[in-house]
């Protein structure tokens, strides 16, 4: 595609898709589309990943290995449905406590629904906030944790710097997000699925293709690997690392506040 990807000084602030909005008109739409989707936010991961996130979201969590022990306490951002969360909260045996923080209600929603049938009532909290402001005091989480939400943040510097500030020192920050395949011939595929198939298949499933058509376009404009470390630096986290998955159809980011 012609659309070229924002770098680590920015740009996803005014960019809903390819299309280029107001800075302060990115939040509404963005809030609009998951209102659409969140009743199949899972299936649309599916689609968009051909079911490899949860393979993804496993390795996140694997990675981020949460103690089994009382008193842990993981901040899932982006989370709505409690996809992460849940995982977060099995890999401890059951120890953790997760708050669940998503901006949009609809998704939110979803995420108790599926805690309550699960039996996770007791470990988790649902939060409706921003991530660019978050409701918590200073050094209040021993992990943040976000999966392909961070890119849906306008001002994603704002998020990471909230990111800092509300881990413990020696607090550990993931984000999981679909990033740039490294691979031609595997991105060039990728490609021709993205914006020629997915948005027909959310059409077919979900009898609406625009909020597809944005998702795809919003992952095409975000950072590479590289610039989204940068920008992860310059909030303030040490030992910045990634892991491609896929040959960088996604990629897990780690940081630590030290």
């Amino acid at each position: 595609m012609s659309e070229q990807r924002t770098t680590a000084s920015g740009g996803m602030e005014t960019a809903f898709g390819f299309k280029k909005v107001g800075e302060g008109e990115k939040q509404g739409l963005v809030n609009e589309v998951f209102h659409r989707v969140a009743g199949r936010y899972d299936l649309m991961n599916d689609l968009m990943s051909g079911g490899l996130h949860r393979l993804w979201k496993e390795g996140m969590v694997a990675w981020l290995s949460p103690p089994k022990r009382p008193g842990y306490r993981a901040l899932d951002v982006a989370g709505g449905t409690g996809d992460v969360a849940f995982r977060i909260v099995d890999a401890s045996s059951g120890q953790a406590q997760v708050t669940v923080l998503d901006i949009n209600g609809s998704m939110l929603g979803v995420g108790r629904e599926r805690a309550e049938k699960r039996g996770l009532g007791g470990n988790l909290t649902f939060v409706e906030a921003n991530a660019e402001e978050l409701p918590f005091p200073d050094a209040s989480f021993d992990a943040y944790a976000i999966a392909f939400g961070i890119r849906n943040v306008p001002h994603i510097d704002r998020a990471l710097a909230e990111a800092f500030r509300v881990l413990r020192p020696g607090g550990r920050f993931l984000c999981l997000e679909f990033s740039d395949v490294e691979m031609p011939v595997l991105e060039k595929a990728y490609e021709a699925w993205s914006f020629h198939m997915i948005p027909r298949i959310g059409q077919v499933v979900t009898g609406d293709g625009e909020p597809y058509r944005y998702l795809v376009e919003s992952i095409r404009k975000f950072p590479n690997q590289e610039n989204f470390a940068a920008m992860i630096r310059r909030a303030g986290f040490s030992r910045v690392t990634w892991r491609n998955y896929s040959g960088g159809i996604a990629a897990l980011h780690s940081g630590w506040k030290i």
